[in-house]
């Protein structure tokens, strides 16, 4: 992970009778990931948020996967989000604002955000199956609304078109990354400064 006096870096976790959740990152990273959550598919997607937003991410579950994916997804949703806030603090010199339209083969993709501090997720994404292998693709949502709302960020994920259902998911996942790495990225003119007429980002 990247070093430096200023650096921003984050752990949380959570323990709960469903889940046991451990997150690190490191914002100013180079995209470097050690993922494990038991669910092959959410690897690989957790795997290309890391890659895409430069995120250096290390994300440990074990979660109730005899019942469903769906508690570990949203919990590793939370933990995740509640790292990144964390290593955001103050928010202050961010750009605060990104937007991407992402293509993968047939598929594209919008992200649009806002490190603002106030979550909130509009998603409108329709997928062209109900899974992805074993993976309910409706979990792709829930783990976004849970990262919104613990990361403190307006989000707003937009499918224009796509046939395969691994790719609109895919593009999710990279869009978002994109989004994020411009987001949380320092501005040289803000100088430190908090990016609003406020004076805080913290909701």
């Amino acid at each position: 992970m990247a070093a430096g006096k200023d650096a921003r870096r984050a752990e949380a976790s959570r323990a709960t009778k469903e889940t046991a959740i451990s997150v690190a990152v490191d914002l100013d990273g180079a995209g470097r990931s050690d993922i494990a959550t038991g669910i092959g598919f959410f690897d690989h997607m957790l795997e290309q948020l890391s890659r895409h937003s430069l995120i250096d991410m290390t994300v440990k579950a074990k979660g109730d996967l005899h019942i469903d994916d769906h508690h570990t997804v949203e919990d590793t949703g939370i933990v995740l989000g509640q790292a990144i806030a964390k290593a955001l603090g103050e928010r202050r010199g961010i750009a605060r604002y990104a937007s991407i339209d992402l293509a993968m083969d047939e598929t594209l993709t919008k992200a649009a955000m806002d490190v603002s501090g106030r979550p909130y997720l509009v998603w409108n994404v329709e997928f062209t199956s109900p899974k992805i292998g074993t993976f309910d693709t409706e979990l792709v949502r829930e783990f976004f609304n849970a990262l919104a709302q613990h990361a403190g960020i307006t989000l707003h994920v937009l499918n224009h078109y796509g046939a395969n259902s691994h790719h609109i998911a895919e593009t999710c996942f990279k869009a978002v990354a994109r989004a994020l790495r411009a987001a949380i990225e320092h501005d040289p003119r803000q100088a430190g400064a908090v990016p609003s007429t406020k004076g805080s980002l913290k909701g």
